[in-house]
């Protein structure tokens, strides 16, 4: 009886520290569903079409991974990987293609990101955030110039903002 209560007493440390391990070898994190992620570029191409910009809009999620492409019936060819790249790169940098733009001058520390494949270092990509997490990011390209593209993906972002915090 003494035994089974020291082996027992004993035991329980090494359960509740094994348990603990369990919980750390998982994540847990928010992310668009695919309604959200369409619903947030069909806003950015609409705002991009009253603007009277023909444009390719890409959503990719928080890994980069593209979750929808939408392009714009005379978007040149090549706004389409340029939307997608955008996208991922804001995603995989957390932070906007714009603000990459002024940190990756040549001479700069961060000049090198320049040249990582598929990043797309021109303005238009913006990350998509709720509560601290990021959930994703949208690009955009086939606006006259990345400030364009930016606005609508700010644009389309603000349309879908109260289905964010879910």
């Amino acid at each position: 009886m003494i035994i089974r209560k020291l082996l027992a007493a004993t035991a329980i440390p090494f359960l509740i520290a094994g348990a603990g391990r369990a919980q750390e070898a998982t994540v847990s994190y928010k992310a668009l569903s695919p309604e959200l992620a369409l619903d947030l570029a069909r806003a950015t191409m609409a705002d991009c079409q009253k603007r009277g910009y023909q444009v390719s809009v890409a959503v990719v999620d928080r890994f980069g991974v593209t979750q929808v492409l939408l392009r714009d019936r005379y978007a040149g060819p090549h706004t389409v990987t340029t939307a997608s790249g955008k996208a991922w790169t804001a995603a995989s940098f957390r932070t906007s293609t714009t603000e990459l733009i002024a940190i990756s001058q040549p001479g700069m520390m961060q000049a090198g990101i320049r040249h990582l494949p598929g990043a797309v270092i021109l303005g238009g990509g913006l990350t998509v955030e709720s509560a601290g997490s990021l959930l994703g990011a949208v690009g955009v390209s086939g606006a006259p110039g990345g400030e364009a593209d930016e606005a609508c993906a700010k644009a389309g972002i603000d349309a879908v903002r109260d289905r964010l915090d879910f």
